[in-house]
Formats: structure tokens, sequence, C-alpha cells
């Protein structure tokens, strides 16, 4: 997205009359999908800042930007080198609370920038400017001091606007971020405030419900990266704000948890796997139940919550992964089906995935499925290797780690004893990765891969080394990474050649 002159925007009335200026932004203004209501309030504008400077055809603005992936949306951003200026429009009255809260979320995206933010809202309504301080206060604000900001603006920029905001800056993990969680340092997407509404408002609803007809399950799924986790937390602290909630944790367990449960005494935490064993009476102390990785869960826990959710009339909330695109023949779906079976279940879904690129999806999802629903044509984030033998393998990956790759491998394909040439700071088992994530991520693939008649990528299960899908390993350890992936393929020329299809743009 480039930016626009507002003012020639505006000022397109008489067509059989236009100037060639004044083509160009009538067919822009049809591109933009202005709306007529909006154009009155713009056209207050630049008659205003008119009034000041004597013409605001000075001033071109990005109007309308909205951060793919996370629904945020600016009227009108100018950016120069050292500060940027957001004005949002108003055609009715609005209340001060309500400008107050988006010019704060607002300035919470802008501030990746690195630059001085000034932040105004126009009511034309009204006839209105207000501005919000350093402080956080709105003030009433005169268009001079506007002007003045605009006019001392030198050397903005006028490239695409895109690249200047990456939708992960945005996600945070609570247990990877506990400081930017607990001092409430985020937002949630437009995607995740709809399902946290509806998630609400069900509970409330059979809380003052006098007769319980069965019990109140509810979840939501989505693929690595579309933020459930934030989602589920930020459930639970607004729910513990009035009652005692609990969280059941099913990943591995990570001393992220530990000190998030330290210094987070509003919600109690139990974990499945390495911490202190529980029990069903242990949950009857609770008004709701959230369970995160409920994926992970084993049919006695899931009978355990579901007991306590029936005779405890306690509300649960499942957080879980989805993984459509991986065959059923690499996962076992029966946990997913009972909790999804459960009488009265409403489920919901994200989709919006933040934290991975969509190159690194798109390319992720296509060597799952295989080489003949590839649908993108180009991956420069994506790094391809074919190795021969194993020692030629220890080269790549060393090689890979040496440039800031996270190695993060499957024991089933790579024993411990092996693994002892690489630099264990770069290295990290498959089994610990949950909430994490990593800049750049390697993954190795042997023979025991291969590519069905139906294109499906599909693993030799090796009942020595473990159980478990490869394949999903694979795709839960590639989707951790932020901007860039990496593959070695040892000795499996077949797979190699889908791959390389895919990294080609081509369809086999």
């Amino acid at each position: 997205m480039r930016p626009v002159n507002i003012y020639a925007l505006t000022r397109v009335e008489k067509p059989g009359l236009l100037s060639r200026l004044e083509r160009q932004m009538s067919l822009r203004r049809r591109f933009l999908h202005v709306k007529q209501w909006e154009m009155v309030s713009l056209k207050a504008f630049c008659d205003h800042v008119t009034d000041c400077v004597g013409n605001a055809v000075l001033f071109d603005f990005y109007y309308s930007f909205e951060i793919p992936k996370l629904g945020k949306e600016f009227d009108l951003l100018r950016i120069s080198d050292d500060m940027v200026v957001n004005v949002e429009l108003k055609s009715f009255p609005v209340g001060d609370d309500s400008v107050k809260k988006q010019l704060i979320q607002n300035r919470y995206y802008l501030s990746t920038l690195g630059k001085t933010i000034r932040s105004y809202t126009y009511i034309s309504s009204e006839d209105r400017l207000v501005r919000l301080t350093n402080g956080g206060r709105l003030i009433e604000e005169k268009f001079e001091n506007l002007c003045n900001d605009l006019m001392s603006q030198k050397d903005c920029f006028d490239g695409n606007i895109e690249e200047l905001f990456k939708e992960e800056r945005y996600i945070i993990s609570p247990l990877a971020d506990p400081d930017r969680f607990l001092m409430s340092e985020y937002f949630l997407t437009s995607q995740q405030v709809d399902i946290k509404k509806h998630i609400l408002k069900r509970i409330r609803s059979y809380k003052s419900t006098d007769s319980k007809d069965g019990i109140c399950a509810q979840g939501f799924t989505g693929l690595p990266g579309t933020g459930k986790t934030l989602l589920l937390y930020d459930i639970a602290m607004e729910l513990s704000t009035r009652q005692r909630v609990c969280i059941v944790h099913c990943g591995s367990f990570s001393t992220e948890l530990k000190k998030l449960d330290e210094r987070l005494k509003r919600i109690d935490f139990f974990q499945c796997n390495g911490g202190e064993k529980f029990n069903e009476t242990d949950l009857y102390d609770y008004s709701v139940c959230l369970v995160d990785e409920a994926h992970r869960l084993d049919n006695s826990l899931l009978d355990m919550i579901i007991n306590v959710a029936y005779h405890n009339i306690t509300p649960v909330i499942f957080s879980y992964d989805c993984e459509d695109i991986i065959s059923k023949e690499e996962m076992d779906k029966s946990i997913l089906k009972r909790m999804e079976g459960i009488e009265g279940f409403t489920s919901y879904r994200l989709t919006n995935r933040i934290r991975t690129k969509s190159e690194l999806s798109s390319f992720i999802q296509a060597i799952i499925t295989g080489p003949s629903n590839n649908h993108r044509k180009d991956y420069p984030s994506v790094t391809l290797e074919y190795s021969n033998s194993e020692a030629e393998t220890d080269n790549l990956l060393n090689n890979l780690m040496n440039k800031g790759y996270i190695y993060i491998y499957d024991p089933s394909l790579m024993n411990s004893e092996r693994i002892t040439c690489y630099d264990k700071d770069k290295l990290i088992d498959i089994g610990e990765v949950s909430f994490k994530e990593f800049d750049k991520v390697v993954v190795y693939i042997n023979s025991r891969f291969n590519y069905t008649k139906d294109d499906g990528l599909r693993s030799v299960h090796d009942e020595e080394n473990g159980e478990g899908s490869c394949v999903r390993n694979m795709f839960h350890g590639l989707n951790r990474a932020k901007s860039k992936i990496a593959i070695v393929v040892e000795n499996n020329e077949d797979v190699f050649e889908g791959f390389l299809y895919i990294a080609q743009g081509k369809i086999r």
C-alpha cells in the first residue's frame, strides 16, 4: 500500500470537468472503497488543515491501512524518520473512553517503529479534535498544533507500508513472554476478541440458569501460530477477577510455566506431564477449568475433567491444535473426537496465523499434503539440503546451526548418541518446543518418509525408537519458526524431489 493525497481524494465533485489529477484520484477513491460518510470527515479534516497551512495538498497519508492478519486498521498515517502522526476520523459522536481506548491500542502497534507517536482523533459531527498525551490522557487540541507536527515531518516514508509492520512482532506467548503478558502489553486480534465474547457469554448464561441441562463445554482450535494459548490465558485472566479458575496444562513441562505460576497468583496451574500429581477432587475448588494443549489429553484425564464439569457444574474451555492437513494414518484423533463429541460442545476455529509468515505456512502445508497441492511460486525463506550419509548430514546441520538455525530434532529419527556432535545450545527435542518460537529452524528427515499415491506425506513407524508420528513431529517443529526454515533430507531422493517441486513453484 502506498500513500495517497487525501486533499485531492476529496476534491472530485464534477466528473465532466475533472483535471488529470482529479481523474486519477477518482479512480483511486473507487479502488480504496471510500464511503460517502468517510468522505465528509476527510473533506472537513482537509479544510481545517488548509486553513492552517494554506493547502492540505502538501501532505500525503496512508489511508485505511490494515495490518495483515491482525485486523488492526488505521484511518490516516504519516511516517517520517523520527515521528508517526496517526489521525482517526469519526463522523458521529463517540465517547471519550472509546476514543482513548482506540488511540492507546494504535500506539501499541505503532510503537514497534521506534519513533515518537502523535495520536489524534477528529470527530467531524462535533468539529472536535482531541489528542492522546504521552501519559495516556485525552485532551482537546487545536489544528494548528496538529499541522505543526505535520510540517515538522521530514523525509516521509512513501514505500509499501506493509514492509514496516511484521505480524509476528505482535503475538506474544504468556509462557515465553510472561512480563509482557502480566503487564497486559498485548491486544487480541478481532477474531480472538469475537471468540472470547461468545465463550464468556455462554458461561454467563450457563451460570445464571437455575436448572443446568448437561455441561458447559467449549473449545477453540487452530493451526500452530494462531494465538490459541494467548487467547486461553486472556480468558482465564478475565474470569479470575471474580472467581477461582485453573488451567490444566497438557504440554511438556517447562520452567516458563513454573515462573508464571509463581508470579500469577490469581490462577492455579495443574501440569499433566512432569508436574505434581493431581486428582478429580483437586479440580472441585474451581468455578471454571481451562485446558491447554487439549489434543495431548489421555482418556483417563478427559474422563476426570468431564466428571468435574458434570458433577461440580464447572464450565470447561479447551484449547487444542488443528492438524487436519496431517493424514489420519499419522496420528490418533480419538481424543479430539471424544472431546468434540461431548453433548452440547461448542467449537470455534482460529484461522489467522500470526506467528508464522504466510510464505512458511504455505510451504509447510504443501510438503505435508504433497507436490500436487502447491499454490505458491516462490519460497525465498526456505532452504533445502540433500545428504548421502550421516557424516554429510552432520556437516550440513552444523553449518546451518552456525548460521543461527535451531535444530529441532525428533528422537525417533536421531538418537541421543548421534546428537552429541552438535552445539547443545542450538539443539532442542521436539517434545520440548511447546510455546517456544525461534527465528530460524532446521529439521532432519531420512528414508522413513515417503509420499503415498494420494501425495500425502507419511512415515514408517519404528517400534525400536518409540511411538509417535514423524510427520506430525516435523509439522510442529517447522511451525516453531518465525522467519526461515531449512530441511536436511538424508538418502531419500523421492521426497527431496517432491520438496524441490514445491520450492520451485511447480505441481507434480
